[in-house]
């Protein structure tokens, strides 16, 4: 049997700890014992930080540099905001909610309109969501940007539910949010398959989040750049033009931008026939309302609501309807596990994907990447998706489900055995791929792998799917001289030590990143590497501390660069920094274990 025959043919058992207990015994390596002055001091440091940074509805990431709110920005500052607040971090998630667009995506900025035009650059009347993306659904009463970043949102949900279940009971707060991030995936799945093999694609460098790392050299090179006269950058008014992006890197994230705008934001994988009459599918209306409770402009269809009121998930208690899926939606006969009986997803997949691009003005038709760490995010929020479902009365298989077929895509495209990491994949370069040698294909997969080692290339080891093997890897790189872990560097570098594009100061092109130190914390953890998730928690700690919770740092001094009272530093910090001694709370259990157990270890099959 291949590696996705058993990936695909695993009994759905396991526990997903995602939120694990603190580390037994006394941390050392700087980060005092927990309970002492100078732990309690740091965190009181943290949640100062969290609410100066709070404008009333949602956070900051930095009041200069960022002064709206970003999407996978609110998603980590609400993990770590649970442990202040959990009201706080609910209402953070459901800001972020109400600007969704009518076809399920989240925009990556939600402009707050007191913030002057010129105090960031794009700004809103670059993006014109509510007129240029008026097709898929923009809401009219907010201005957002028309791309996304990472989906980090459901793991998120779940988290914050878990830090105070009655109040999100009371509050019914899953029951609101779950349609949003349900539409909001299959957004995901329906529109941005552009390769058709089922994984996600970015269309322009800030959706993955790591702006300017060497891994977009090569895609971004055949793109022309945006006259350095068209535009103004604010950022440059509040960071070290040595720490930022290039201009050249701006000229092309321009040029992107613009012509993805100028195509009333289509993306490139979807059928023209996709769009109504009205240019909304997916039950979108053109005022933002979604029928599926994807908040556009503060209704739901059907709800009888504004604003908070509750989409219709089925019964009144939120559990689906017999005869409906776990998204609420009519089950049709010859479907299991989210399958058609052709096998191609429901909510995703291949269905509706050209993987062709091109035409003028779409999403992908220059710029189409397979980015591992956005699809490894996706899979662990389908993972969180499904635990959501679970607490609203569903079973929760179908995403465990598809969860697991996605990871088998993942390894499939973008694995490389002999680097031990994985890879982008550019679909729009390069020669095709004939794909791993251990698995031979009858048609090569489309594009190229980028060969610029990053640190998304090890953000799956978040997963709980991996084959051993895969996980085994992912931490020897990890700890190897291009990352050097616990050897030359604290936290991990976000590119290789040894690459030629390295610069230990210059944004994603090498400094160290607390976000992604926070995901391979727990991706350590979950794999069953105590000692190393330990180690680098104590570093995360002292390290923020001694930054000032710094944007990013030198990984190999610890230096802060970029901006200082960084909000999703201090939310991660809060995050690690908690004992949650009872365990428990955060794990996402499978069929088979019961919820709350605290389980780590991974059952069945060839899991590491």
């Amino acid at each position: 049997m291949d590696r996705t025959a058993q990936l695909i043919a695993r009994p759905a058992e396991y526990a997903v700890a995602y939120d694990p207990p603190g580390p037994p015994g006394p941390p050392q390596l700087g980060a005092p014992a927990p309970g002492t002055a100078h732990l309690a001091a740091l965190r009181r440091r943290a949640a100062s930080v969290l609410a100066g940074n709070w404008t009333g509805t949602s956070t900051v990431p930095s009041p200069g540099l960022y002064p709206h709110q970003w999407s996978w920005d609110s998603a980590f500052i609400a993990i770590g905001l649970r442990h202040v607040s959990p009201r706080r971090a609910q209402t953070e998630l459901e800001t972020l909610l109400d600007a969704q667009w009518g076809d399920g995506r989240i925009p990556h900025i939600v402009f707050n309109p007191s913030v002057p035009l010129d105090a960031y650059f794009p700004s809103p009347d670059f993006w014109r969501s509510s007129t240029a993306g008026r097709a898929a659904g923009a809401p009219r009463t907010v201005q957002t940007s028309g791309i996304v970043q990472p989906p980090v949102h459901a793991l998120a949900a779940w988290l914050v539910h878990c830090a105070d279940p009655g109040l999100s009971r009371a509050r019914g707060f899953l029951t609101r949010v779950y349609p949003r991030l349900a539409a909001w995936h299959r957004y995901l799945l329906h529109r941005r398959d552009l390769g058709g093999g089922g994984l996600v694609s970015v269309v322009h460098p800030w959706e993955q989040g790591m702006d300017n790392a060497p891994s977009w050299d090569a895609p971004l090179s055949r793109v022309a750049p945006a006259p350095a006269r068209s535009f103004r950058r604010a950022d440059l008014d509040h960071g070290a033009p040595e720490d930022r992006p290039t201009d050249l890197d701006y000229g092309r994230y321009v040029r992107l931008a613009t012509e993805y705008r100028d195509g009333g934001y289509r993306d490139g994988g979807v059928r023209d026939s996709a769009y109504g009459e009205d240019g909304v599918r997916d039950g979108g209306h053109l005022d933002g309302r979604v029928r599926d409770g994807g908040h556009g402009g503060g209704r739901h269809e059907g709800s009888g609501h504004e604003g908070g009121g509750e989409p219709n998930l089925g019964n009144e208690d939120g559990r689906p309807r017999n005869g409906r899926d776990e998204d609420g939606r009519p089950q049709a006969a010859g479907k299991q596990d989210g399958r058609e009986r052709d096998g191609r997803e429901r909510d995703g997949g291949l269905e509706g994907a050209s993987g062709a691009g091109g035409r003028g003005g779409a999403g992908g038709a220059e710029f189409a990447v397979e980015d591992p760490a956005f699809n490894a995010l996706l899979i662990a929020s389908e993972h969180a998706l499904a635990r959501i479902a679970y607490e609203l009365g569903a079973t929760g298989t179908a995403r465990h489900a598809r969860a697991e077929r996605l990871t088998a895509a993942l390894v499939e495209r973008l694995w490389d055995p002999a680097e031990g990491m994985f890879f982008c994949r550019d679909l729009r370069g390069g020669d095709p791929d004939p794909g791993p040698d251990r698995d031979p294909r009858p048609r090569p997969l489309p594009g190229a792998l980028v060969r610029e080692r990053g640190v998304s290339g090890l953000v799956p080891l978040l997963l709980p799917g991996l084959p051993r093997e895969v996980a085994a890897a992912l931490v020897r790189t990890l700890r190897g001289p291009h990352f050097g872990l616990g050897a030359t560097t604290r936290l991990a570098p976000s590119y290789d030590l040894l690459g030629e594009a390295f610069d230990p100061h210059r944004y994603w092109r090498g400094p160290a990143w607390f976000n992604t130190s926070w995901l391979l914390e727990r991706g350590l953890r979950l794999h069953g590497d105590q000692t190393g998730a330990d180690a680098l928690r104590r570093a995360v700690l002292d390290i923020a501390d001694t930054s000032d919770f710094a944007e990013y740092v030198d990984p190999y001094t610890g230096e802060a660069c970029g901006a200082t009272g960084f909000s999703w530093t201090a939310a991660l910090t809060l995050d690690l920094l908690h004992d949650d001694t009872t365990s428990g709370t955060g794990v996402m259990a499978g069929p088979g274990i019961p919820a709350g157990t605290g389980i780590t270890a991974l059952k069945g099959g060839d899991r590491g």
